[in-house]
């Protein structure tokens, strides 16, 4: 307690000084020291911690007035010893002195910090050998990763065959017959048997009209050619009865001019064959496109019905540049292949090369036939086609795929003995598929077999 007093003394009058004469004071004449006994209030205490508001600092060696209105009956004041307190002592005062809370929450969050940097100091060894034991492990399986990875290869044979040199374009499939079917007789659509998509052979119906007005005038023309020749019989019979000879030719075509025989007979084949047309049919056979009416539909001459395309016969028109027209040779084989297919190829004959050039694009046209039915090709896609230009018959061949370089000099992995070993070679033309291989310069052989293996 004694210590807490000299506390608060010290903080409110001042350390003991020097006296007047330079020497130490050890006496109650240098200044009363308050020295004060503890009575356990709990505003005495709160007085130690803080001074109260507005409390004005008071000279050395007196005690605050306000202090003297709170202290209570049994405190006593009397003169400190002169001694200083021990170190002790002091850190004993400072671990017991009451605080303020915001002073203890600090303390506790300052503790807690310094536990948790201890903590994370403990723990930063563990994980970096955790780490390094992993770096270590994945530096171990990169390393053997080589040795177990195997990667896909692809063996192709040396062969020998003819190589094509060919002359690359581009150009648009067309059908050889497309049929936008129109009616050529108005009535009412009865029947519509076909859809869009609708595979016909020749003849089938497509469209059916309403038969009976057709009918009708069928039976009305007959009509009126059956009493046509009743007069054509009454004008030339009587006169042969008569004369018993036949009657001439001039006699026979005036009166069938009289009888109107010829025009009763025509309104009967119109009307015979209108009603013939009343079913509209496919004129070849192909795959329906699309069709323009409805059933109950009122149609008139001319109007559109369908359309019907022959996906068998096709053919495409070819871009070739003025220079290489003279290169291609009618006969020659077309390899066409389409983005829609592009692994699948579709083999041609160029048919005819057409005359005329283009001025703007310095172009011709190539006509190439090729089959249809299969679905590779279709009216109006865009294809690419390699023209056969020369054909050099009996060469060593490779794939182009298979030939790269090394230091500057072409050659192929040979697959001998199960090992896959380069063998430089001199490469002649290709054509973007196979490559022909010469003889060596020096040795005047071919480095490679026919049958050998070569990697792609």
């Amino acid at each position: 307690m004694d210590g807490l007093l000299r506390r608060w003394h010290w903080n409110t009058v001042g350390r003991p000084g020097p006296s007047a004469g330079g020497a130490p004071s050890t006496s109650a004449a240098h200044g009363p020291k308050r020295v004060v006994d503890w009575a356990g209030s709990g505003r005495w205490s709160q007085l130690l911690q803080r001074p109260a508001a507005g409390m004005r600092a008071q000279e050395p060696g007196t005690v605050p007035r306000q202090a003297r209105s709170v202290l209570p009956a049994r405190v006593q004041v009397s003169d400190p010893p002169p001694l200083r307190p021990s170190p002790s002592a002091v850190h004993h005062f400072e671990s017991r002195i009451p605080c303020h809370p915001r002073i203890a929450m600090r303390r506790t969050a300052a503790q807690r910090s310094w536990y948790l940097l201890l903590c994370l100091t403990a723990a930063l060894p563990a994980c970096t050998d955790k780490a390094a034991e992993a770096k270590d492990a994945a530096t171990d399986s990169t390393e053997a990763l080589p040795s177990s990875l195997s990667l896909p290869v692809v063996g192709r044979e040396v062969r020998q065959g003819d190589l094509v040199l060919s002359v690359v374009t581009t150009g648009q499939v067309r059908s050889d017959a497309i049929a936008e079917l129109k009616f050529e007789a108005a009535g009412t659509v009865e029947a519509v048997p076909v859809r869009p998509g609708a595979v016909v052979k020749k003849g089938d119906p497509l469209l059916r009209l309403d038969p009976r007005s057709f009918d009708l005038a069928v039976q009305e023309a007959q009509a009126s050619a059956d009493q046509a020749e009743m007069i054509y019989i009454d004008a030339i019979v009587p006169d042969s009865l008569v004369t018993g000879e036949p009657p001439t030719p001039e006699r026979r075509k005036n009166a069938m001019a009289r009888s109107g025989l010829l025009g009763a007979r025509a309104r009967l084949g119109k009307a015979q064959l209108d009603r013939e047309r009343s079913v509209l049919i496919a004129p070849f056979d192909g795959v329906v496109d699309r069709v323009d009416v409805a059933s109950g539909e009122r149609v008139s001459v001319g109007q559109d019905a369908a359309t019907v395309v022959d996906l068998r016969h096709l053919r495409i028109e070819a871009q070739v540049l003025e220079h290489d027209l003279p290169l291609i040779r009618i006969g020659g084989q077309a390899i066409v292949t389409t983005a829609a297919a592009p692994g699948k190829e579709v083999i041609g004959r160029i048919e005819a090369v057409l005359p005329l050039i283009d001025s703007t694009t310095r172009s011709g046209r190539a006509l190439v036939v090729v089959p249809g039915g299969n679905g590779a090709l279709r009216p109006g896609m865009y294809a690419d086609l390699r023209l056969e230009a020369t054909r050099l018959p009996g060469r060593i061949l490779v794939p182009s795929r298979a030939v790269i370089a090394r230091d500057g000099r072409p050659l192929v992995f040979v697959v001998k003995g199960g090992r896959a070993q380069w063998v430089y070679i001199n490469p002649g033309r290709n054509n973007g598929v196979d490559t022909e291989v010469l003889p060596d310069s020096s040795s005047n052989q071919i480095p490679v077999a026919i049958g050998d293996t070569v990697l792609i």
